[in-house]
């Protein structure tokens, strides 16, 4: 959640529609091929955008493959020391902040790890609130589905994780 502004998106549609402009021409053409244009706001999209992100990344393996230079060295020796190391990187399912603190011999002591599935929590929860309203008067097992669904979209490491969704519906009659 960011102060003053609430829940966010991390992942392949805030990767998309902040990049789009530097994909290779392939991967744009992919995206029109399917009518997929930034900004891209329905997370249900967001299969098709990772699709997307599967010809840029097969474009990218090939320059790689392409330009790669063996380096005159394998790896680099290093000795042991206490240390902190932090870093932010670009996952699959978002950014991942990740923190590790290191004794004397190279062992993590401490770690923090911040994934995606975490930051976009919030953002989950307030458009399965948001999506409550329209599955109100559906069967409960379509209403189930389409929430399991729903969260699948934001995030396919907790497919699996889903199916604990237990739907409550009250549909308390209003007497007028």
């Amino acid at each position: 959640m960011v102060r003053g502004r609430g829940s966010y998106l991390v992942g392949p549609l805030a990767r998309f529609n902040l990049n789009f402009d530097k994909l290779p021409e392939v991967a744009r053409k992919a995206a029109s091929d399917v009518n997929l244009r930034p900004p891209v706001k329905n997370v249900f999209r967001s299969i098709v955008v990772r699709a997307v992100e599967l010809v840029f990344a097969c474009a990218e393996a090939l320059r790689v493959i392409r330009e790669y230079e063996p380096p005159a060295t394998p790896r680099v020796e290093v000795s042991n020391r206490i240390g902190m190391g932090q870093a932010i990187t670009e996952a699959p399912r978002g950014i991942l902040y990740h923190r590790y603190a290191l004794d004397q011999n190279g062992m993590i002591i401490t770690a923090k790890i911040v994934p995606p599935t975490s930051q976009n929590q919030k953002r989950i929860e307030d458009d399965l609130r948001e999506y409550a309203a329209q599955l109100a008067t559906w069967p409960i097992e379509e209403a189930t589905w389409r929430c399991e669904q729903a969260i699948r979209s934001y995030d396919p490491c907790i497919s699996c994780a889903t199916h604990f969704l237990k739907l409550v519906i009250d549909r308390e009659e209003v007497k007028v």
